[in-house]
């Protein structure tokens, strides 16, 4: 897995999509013209109160759904022109998931559920090996892939899962509330190796969370609030810390309900 060199635009566009719901009588706008770019190797994460739209904005990019209006471009390709036919090949070449409920195949050891993506695509075994043992090594979970997901703890499960997001190098690593499931130190470990990850290897990660804490990992917040972007702040030259209490501002400023 090599760093990869920085684009001289966006990696990704959204440029005033709108998502409704429901028919004529009873229309939902979910998304109400957002646009935001996220560049080769940032790490942004959306916030926002329950129902205010961020996990159907993820859920766009992804091409899990479809947006009403506007336009999403991925390097350069738009993607809401891609047909039915091209959708799963796009996925595949180009984003990698991390979900909250870990979705690793219960009868695959964890290797088998990492090496997955590669064996898909017909990677050859040895430079499958090699590769499944590099990241392996660099989420700390060598020790454990001869297991099977219901011998591992939730945090190793989750690393696992990130492993298998990450191992065919995608341009985008998706990640919707990665730590929802797992406990304060399992959280702290994948974020930290999160972090890492986009340090070291220019790792672009779009992540939805409702934890402060957990978004302070960021380089970039986008708040939503009703379909729209609310705020944005920048973690630039700042601690942690200092960014973590930024984040819990603007959530207060949002008001409404509990963020989640």
């Amino acid at each position: 897995m090599n760093k990869r060199p920085n684009h001289p635009t966006a990696l990704l566009s959204v440029e005033h999509i709108e998502k409704y719901y429901g028919s004529q009588s009873a229309v939902t706008k979910a998304l109400d013209d957002v646009s935001f770019q996220v560049q080769c190797g940032e790490y942004v994460s959306i916030m926002g109160a329950s129902g205010s739209g961020k996990t159907t904005l993820l859920n766009c990019i992804s091409t899990i759904d479809t947006i009403s209006a506007g336009h999403i471009l991925l390097d350069g390709i738009d993607i809401t022109t891609i047909n039915d036919n091209d959708i799963a090949a796009f996925r595949r070449d180009n984003l990698g998931f991390v979900f909250q409920d870990f979705n690793l195949l219960d009868t695959l050891t964890l290797e088998e559920n990492i090496a997955l993506p590669l064996t898909i695509s017909g990677i050859s075994p040895k430079e499958i090996n090699d590769r499944v043992c590099q990241i392996a090594e660099k989420l700390q979970i060598s020790d454990t892939m001869h297991k099977f997901p219901f011998q591992v703890s939730g945090g190793q499960k989750q690393r696992c899962a990130f492993a298998r997001a990450v191992i065919c190098d995608p341009k985008l690593v998706m990640a919707d509330e990665p730590t929802g499931s797992l406990d304060s130190h399992s959280s702290r470990i994948l974020l930290e190796i999160m972090s890492n990850l986009n340090r070291d290897l220019g790792s672009t990660i779009l992540m939805v969370t409702h934890d402060a804490f957990c978004a302070s990992y960021a380089s970039r917040i986008l708040f939503l609030k009703d379909g729209k972007i609310f705020n944005e702040i920048h973690k630039g030259e700042k601690t942690r810390s200092i960014f973590y209490h930024e984040i819990l501002d603007v959530l207060a400023l949002l008001g409404g309900d509990k963020p989640c």
